[in-house]
């Protein structure tokens, strides 16, 4: 059995959330004080969790598992749950997407659990500017982290970056020079309305185009061919070996090869990023759900899956939950 939607896509990409909590505060995702967590006992116990991810893997085709939070690093049992997904079969690949703080104790532990590779957050390398998007004085963990990611061979390391007008946006050019120095493949992401406060602004958003613009003015950019169903476009930076890639989510949206499905801490299925609705996975796998019942559930969730995530039309509505509570 596949996860297919009606409009013939596949899923098996599946992004797992691991925990609402984060450690950072940044502008773009929530605010100042925080949020109101999730209660423990509304969030997947570690066997609840892994026995989700068995039923995705062995009988609905996910070849790809990669673990989110708020921050995964605050899931205590994280190497446990990669051990016991590398053990199911097929093996998937595995990744966790993380600010980096704390990777610096954790790097080769995940790394001996069986993770195949990191993406790291981090819009720039100038520390007063990082504690003013993250709110945090945080950026030497951060670096820490990448490096113990890298020495644990956890390649390849990739960075992510999130532009700000008037924050960061001038500094692009300057954090690609530090990721090629230290073999780091970048990644730019367009802004997504998924802040907690709901504040995000299209004319604010520094877009796909105007990051490239300003690269090409110190890089020589070549395109490369090969993207399929991942998110970023690459590029070749000055004839390699280094690339670059950029994550167009709003202005270059890549829908129609989407193959990702995402299951939150809470146990709620979501076939898209910005859906407004769910399917609960949770309350029938407790009221003891076999396998066959809760993978049926899962197919179901995954037909529904529309076109595209609308973000461009004029009815569009933002998400209830901020990406903090759905996992990138």
């Amino acid at each position: 059995m596949d996860l297919v939607d009606k409009h013939g896509r596949v899923a098996t990409d599946l992004r797992v959330s691991l925990t609402d909590r984060c450690n950072l505060r940044c502008q773009y995702c929530m605010p100042a004080e925080g949020l109101d967590w999730m209660p423990t006992e509304e969030t997947l116990t570690d066997d609840e969790l892994i026995r989700l991810v068995r039923i995705g893997v062995e009988r609905l085709g996910i070849l790809d598992v990669r673990f989110t939070g708020g921050e995964p690093l605050l899931r205590r049992g994280l190497p446990a749950i990669i051990a016991a997904t590398k053990a199911l079969h097929p093996t998937p690949r595995t990744a966790i997407t993380s600010n980096g703080l704390g990777l610096k104790r954790t790097a080769q532990a995940l790394a001996d659990a069986g993770l195949d590779r990191v993406n790291i957050s981090l819009d720039t390398t100038d520390p007063e500017t990082f504690e003013r998007i993250t709110r945090r004085d945080r950026l030497n963990d951060v670096i820490e982290g990448l490096e113990a990611a890298s020495a644990a061979g956890l390649d390849p390391v990739k960075v992510n970056a999130v532009l700000l007008r008037g924050m960061n946006d001038q500094g692009a050019p300057d954090l690609l020079r530090w990721c090629m120095k230290h073999a780091y493949e970048l990644r730019f992401i367009e802004q997504m309305p998924l802040d907690a406060q709901h504040g995000w602004q299209r004319d604010e958003m520094v877009t796909a185009e105007e990051t490239l613009s300003r690269l090409s003015e110190e890089f020589r950019l070549t395109p490369l061919d090969g993207r399929g169903s991942a998110p970023a476009e690459k590029f070749l930076v000055d004839d390699g070996p280094h690339t670059v890639g950029i994550i167009g989510s709003v202005t270059r949206p890549f829908c129609g090869d989407c193959n990702r499905v995402r299951l939150t801490a809470d146990g709620q299925i979501r076939n898209c990023l910005f859906a407004r609705e769910e399917s609960d996975l949770r309350a029938p796998l407790r009221d003891g759900a076999s396998d066959g019942e809760l993978a049926e559930r899962w197919m179901l969730a995954m037909a529904a899956k529309l076109p595209g995530h609308g973000i461009n039309d004029p009815s569009f509505l933002q998400p209830t939950r901020p990406m903090s509570s759905i996992g990138g």
